[in-house]
């Protein structure tokens, strides 16, 4: 029988391991994934109901995009003085009031404005978040706990973002926005009752650190990352109304599949972590290969139901398992920048996402629905190509060092 000392020493580990606080972190990560990326599965029903075009509606998810690849770094920037539990807590409070805006939006206008503010709060969340979740655990822990935090995206994903569909496409698109106020407000609350109050860190040089952050090498692979998204966001944007519209699905299969590419999401990022551990750039430029025939096979699977799900399915492991890889390789070279390497990923990955969804715009305005899938895999193979270059020139200067 065990001593009352050793299970206070054991429930102390449990603690150590995974302390309540992560869970606020986390719940605060779904619900911004949530509002992310529930919009694409009713993009149908916000156009229909605001009197739009499905192009014009699916700005709202480029405005998005640019509002996190913009506010991110100005945030980080303007706010790295407070302390991080207040600054948590600010967030979260702009995360609540941008989507209640968005559930009672009058017009387009309106919910473009709301999505905007939303936006602002995305990328410093994850920053800050990820600094909070490393110093909760021993050191040896910070990569499990930034993990965990991060989960949240990924049960956004397989949770959130269907049960968001579902909930839009039977009581109205706006009733999913009401839904991830709430989880915003639980959120909230978890910070304030359990994340520990962390002094902020020490003013840094900003000039240093922006200069740091401009070096060729990590602009460049931001710029790969960026196209790497573009090509996700092409094709997931207006991922309803090509299965809706082309493979002939109706509007409640929308959440299934969603919940399927969510499911890949998850086993991508998994799979993805450990090629990354393994063999870092060859694992990235394999994967912007598959990435790159998925979406060409997308092109005619399209038309077949069974064969459409299984692509998708394929399509999101390998898009989501290439993000480790990525993280790792911007962090890597913005180590000089520590306030701003963090979200230098997540901006250039939300420039992306914006671009991405305004072709996708430009293809259906243009070209229609089906072209969607090639223009996706043009765009993953300019990230193959300028990762390829990359990596020969690195392996050059390695060899004549």
């Amino acid at each position: 029988m065990n001593s009352p000392q050793v299970i206070a020493a054991e429930r102390t580990a449990a603690k150590e391991r995974f302390p309540i606080a992560l869970i606020s972190l986390t719940v605060g990560a779904f619900a911004i994934g949530m509002t992310e990326f529930v919009i694409m599965g009713l993009l149908p029903n916000v156009a229909e109901d605001l009197n739009v075009t499905i192009s014009s509606a699916g700005q709202l998810i480029t405005a998005y995009a640019m509002g996190v690849a913009i506010g991110a770094p100005i945030l980080t920037m303007l706010t790295h003085r407070l302390p991080q539990k207040l600054l948590l807590c600010l967030l979260m409070i702009l995360f609540i009031l941008g989507n209640g805006i968005s559930a009672f939006a009058p017009n387009y206008g309106f919910l473009m404005a709301a999505r905007i503010i939303t936006a602002l709060t995305h990328g410093t969340f994850f920053g800050v978040g990820a600094v909070i979740a490393a110093g909760l655990v021993r050191p040896d822990r910070k990569a499990g706990a930034v993990s965990i935090m991060m989960a949240g995206l990924t049960i956004a994903n397989i949770i959130g973002v269907p049960f968001g569909t579902f909930v839009g496409q039977h009581m109205g698109w706006r009733a999913s926005f009401g839904a991830i106020a709430i989880a915003g407000v639980i959120a909230l609350s978890g910070i304030i009752l359990f994340i520990p109050k962390r002094k902020s860190e020490q003013a840094s040089n900003m000039g240093a650190q922006l200069k740091a952050l401009v070096q060729p090498k990590l602009l460049f692979f931001l710029l790969i990352c960026a196209l790497g998204n573009s090509s996700l966001f092409t094709v997931f944007t207006y991922i309803a109304p090509m299965l809706q519209q082309i493979t002939g699905f109706a509007e409640h299969s929308v959440t299934w599949i969603l919940v399927l590419f969510g499911c890949g999401v998850t086993i991508g990022n998994i799979i993805g972590g450990r090629l990354a551990d393994w063999k870092l750039m060859p694992s990235i430029l394999g994967t912007y290969l598959v990435i790159c025939v998925l979406l060409t096979i997308f092109t005619f699977t399209i038309q077949q139901p069974i064969l459409a799900v299984i692509t998708i399915f394929l399509w999101g492991a390998a898009s989501f398992s290439i993000m480790p890889g990525l993280q790792i390789k911007i962090m890597s070279l913005a180590e000089a920048a520590p306030a701003l390497a963090s979200t230098s990923s997540h901006s250039a990955g939300n420039l992306g996402n914006a671009c991405g969804a305004f072709i996708g715009g430009l293809v259906i305005t243009h070209l229609g629905l089906p072209s969607l899938p090639w223009v996706g895999a043009l765009l993953a193979a300019s990230a193959l190509i300028l990762g390829s270059v990359s990596y020969m020139l690195e392996r050059r200067q390695s060899g004549t060092a």
